[in-house]
């Protein structure tokens, strides 16, 4: 099968290119063809050598995910469906805000962690996402939104938020994220990229020494007890170790604080109590919070916390200095809002049951 020149980095596409006996220069042109431009035609490559471009045509291809639908939304954000074979598809999301516009691109089909406030995991896992159909998204969503020779970037900003852990496809991940900060491709600084994890110890560890951007922690649970049960990879990485991680993180951070995410759920982490516990767990930690309004999905367990109740948890996190944003819920009304990205997932794994009684049982409303 035809190589995927989307698979390479900088380094990698130089190793490819070496093996055909060509130069690394050569790689460089090749590379801002493929991602500055967003060129799958070889032959539209006019300084590359004629030789090289009937070379890739025998051996290469530029293959990105294949774009199923792009949905807009009535605020402006649009969700946009990937197929990526064998059953499987994934969702990216672009959200236009005044000054800039970010995308957020899927890392897995289906994620296996579980976390009970999530479409995806409720789908289960099928597979990790190559790096070409990782920065195959930002490939494909920059040219349907018109970038070009001449254009200004419409993306300027890439959170890898979307359905999966990204530290549990560390390679690939690793792989598309070179190419987003290479000046030959995507050209973004650290501090525009993000990764969101939900606490895989390990792997913030690695991307703290193999390539830091900035980065957000699915925290939503201010102990042990109810995190185990709202994120589970928290039994196995538990709040002492994922807070002593962060800090490691910061040593290398092209920011100088952790974002975060707290899911605001309706009687489950959403008392005074919990913010008042927030602080003391995070208490020494440089640190932002981004509250997130719970977005329901068919079958979800839970309800969103009240606006007031979202309010004065917030005061209190303010109140002792550490910036607290509300996130602004985008695209709920085509499913593509915080927690609501699901594609389709052929299930590969088996799934373990819940306690039929679980802590984070609902009050009444």
């Amino acid at each position: 099968m035809a190589v995927n020149l989307l698979d390479f980095d900088a380094g990698g596409l130089a190793a490819y290119f070496a093996g055909l006996g060509e130069k690394p220069f050569r790689a460089r042109q090749t590379l801002r063809w493929i991602h500055r431009r967003g060129q799958d035609d070889f032959e539209a490559m006019t300084d590359v050598a004629k030789s090289l471009r009937e070379k890739l045509k025998a051996e290469a291809r530029i293959a990105p995910p294949a774009l199923v639908s792009d949905t807009s939304s009535g605020d402006g954000a649009r969700k946009f469906l990937f197929g990526l074979g064998g059953g499987d598809a994934v969702e990216a999301v672009f959200i236009p805000e005044d000054g800039r516009g970010t995308l957020c691109v899927s890392t897995q089909a289906g994620c296996a962690l579980d976390c009970a406030f999530c479409s995806t995991g409720k789908q289960g896992f099928s597979r990790n996402l190559t790096a070409a159909e990782i920065v195959g998204q930002l490939w494909r969503v920059n040219r349907t939104l018109g970038a070009g020779p001449g254009d200004e970037r419409k993306i300027s900003n890439v959170v890898l938020m979307g359905m999966g852990e990204p530290l549990a496809n560390f390679e690939n991940v690793l792989t598309a994220l070179r190419l987003m900060l290479d000046d030959n491709a995507y050209g973004l600084s650290r501090r525009r990229v993000t990764v969101s994890t939900c606490g895989l110890v390990p792997g913030m560890d690695r991307l703290r020494e193999e390539c830091p951007v900035a980065l957000a922690v699915s925290l939503h649970a201010p102990d042990d007890a109810l995190r185990d049960e709202l994120t589970p990879i928290n039994r196995k990485y538990p709040l002492r170790e994922l807070m002593a991680a962060c800090l490691r993180y910061l040593e290398r951070a092209p920011r100088d604080f952790v974002t975060f995410e707290y899911v605001m759920l309706d009687g489950v982490n959403d008392s005074e109590e919990h913010a008042r516990r927030l602080l003391r767990l995070t208490r020494g930690v440089p640190c932002k919070f981004n509250l997130i309004p719970f977005n329901p999905f068919p079958g979800s367990l839970f309800r969103r916390s009240p606006p007031p109740r979202v309010g004065r948890f917030a005061e209190i996190l303010m109140n002792a200095g550490i910036v607290t944003t509300t996130r602004k819920t985008r695209g709920g009304d085509i499913d593509a809002a915080c927690g609501q990205l699901a594609g389709r997932v052929e299930d590969k794994t088996r799934r373990f049951q819940r306690p039929a009684n679980p802590v984070y049982e609902m009050r009444p409303s």
